[in-house]
């Protein structure tokens, strides 16, 4: 009697399980973290998905699909409808050789602060050419001198550059990094920084780039998949057939999978086509096969929009994860080709001379301190930032 009871009650356990999922309560299940596949299934798995184009039509509709997966995946239509008023904070300025360096912070939405510095040249231009450059999962990544490097030489070639906080580093300190929402978080500020540099009269539209390495090359190719105001992307040590990003700013909301679609980190960088777009990868990390596997995927979507010229990558078998002198200067070089910078403002003696630039220790970049306490709106932690954006 026991058995008759059990085995019905077995199956309707099981088919309201199989409802739950189909009706997406399952989000955990479209999930793909840090090494989804391994090096030989992404390498197949590219396989299968070009096999589902082979016309520049055809791309564009899988890359339509792609594109809504990520916004889908990160509920960002969920996100608070803004205004074009940011609040501006600007808390330090100190003037270098060649460029300003701006501590600054602004409201990403009501109570929510975007933290970070902007470089700028010493005496810019009517129109200037404007980067964003997120930045990797190393402690206070923002202040290091290898960030410091990057931006202060491209303020000094004629960008207007804003480094800006993952959320929980350095000023950013209102949630956790391991917010469930942290890749939603991450996105939406880089969609706030550009909306922002893009607000000020001394920025040329046409003439906006985006370069990060690690986490932060994932954020250089899912706002640049998401948001063609950007021309110009430079992603660092991150595109890989394989790994999908080991944080939840990376792979903690289902932007690669969802009931009707799978893709990676490599079509999602392949949307910046026919945008110029150069990948850099090294011989230590998950894009030890970049030049051999991603890279060829993304050549075929550029020479769709005969485009080839616009994708470039550059690989350092012999080097490491990092966003090191050698990456930076090729970054240099094509970030002024494409986005009509002046090399020449430079210093070059057997290549790039940095030492003009005057490193700040972490306490002359931080945003808030004593005397410059956060906002009294800010919502402080995770369940407050939660609560006030209500994502279902």
């Amino acid at each position: 009697m026991i058995m008759k009871i059990l085995n019905p009650l077995k199956y309707l356990i099981f088919f309201v399980l199989f409802f739950l999922n189909l009706n997406g309560f399952s989000q955990e299940n479209y999930l793909c973290r840090d090494k989804y596949w391994t090096e030989d299934e992404g390498n197949i798995k590219l396989k299968e998905f070009s096999s589902q184009w082979n016309s520049l039509e055809s791309w564009e509709k899988r890359a339509d699909v792609i594109r809504n997966g990520i916004l889908d995946g990160l509920k960002f239509n969920q996100m608070p409808k803004v205004s074009n008023e940011f609040n501006l904070i600007v808390t330090h300025t100190f003037t270098g050789d060649g460029y300003v360096v701006e501590n600054v912070a602004f409201e990403s939405f009501p109570g929510f602060y975007v933290t970070g510095n902007i470089y700028k040249p010493l005496n810019p231009g009517a129109k200037n050419a404007a980067i964003l450059s997120p930045h990797g999962h190393w402690k206070n990544r923002r202040l290091m001198a290898e960030v410091q490097a990057r931006c202060a030489v491209l303020a000094r070639m004629g960008a207007i550059v804003f480094v800006y906080d993952m959320v929980g580093y350095a000023d950013s300190k209102q949630v956790s990094h391991d917010i469930s929402i942290a890749l939603l978080l991450q996105t939406f500020n880089s969609k706030r920084v550009l909306d922002y540099l893009l607000s000020r009269p001394d920025v040329d539209p046409e003439r906006i780039g985006i370069t990060g390495e690690s986490g932060g090359g994932t954020q250089t190719i899912v706002i640049t998949a998401i948001d063609k105001r950007i021309k110009v992307s430079v992603p660092a040590v991150m595109v890989s057939a394989h790994f999908f990003g080991g944080c939840n700013c990376e792979s903690g909301m289902p932007i690669h999978r969802s009931k009707n679609h799978q893709t990676n980190n490599v079509e999602i960088a392949a949307l910046c086509a026919p945008r110029p777009m150069l990948l850099i990868s090294d011989g230590s990390d998950w894009t030890r096969n970049t030049p051999r596997v991603e890279y060829p995927y993304i050549q075929k979507v550029y020479a769709l929009y005969n485009g080839e010229n616009r994708i470039e990558n550059v690989h350092f078998p012999a080097e490491v994860h990092d966003y090191g002198y050698n990456k930076r200067s090729v970054a240099y070089t094509f970030l002024a080709h494409h986005l009509k910078l002046s090399l020449g403002k430079i210093p070059y003696k057997n290549g790039f001379d940095e030492s003009f630039i005057t490193f700040l220790p972490e306490d002359e970049l931080r945003v808030f301190n004593d005397q410059h306490p956060m906002p009294a709106n800010a919502l402080q932690g995770d369940e407050a930032v939660l609560r006030y954006l209500n994502i279902k």
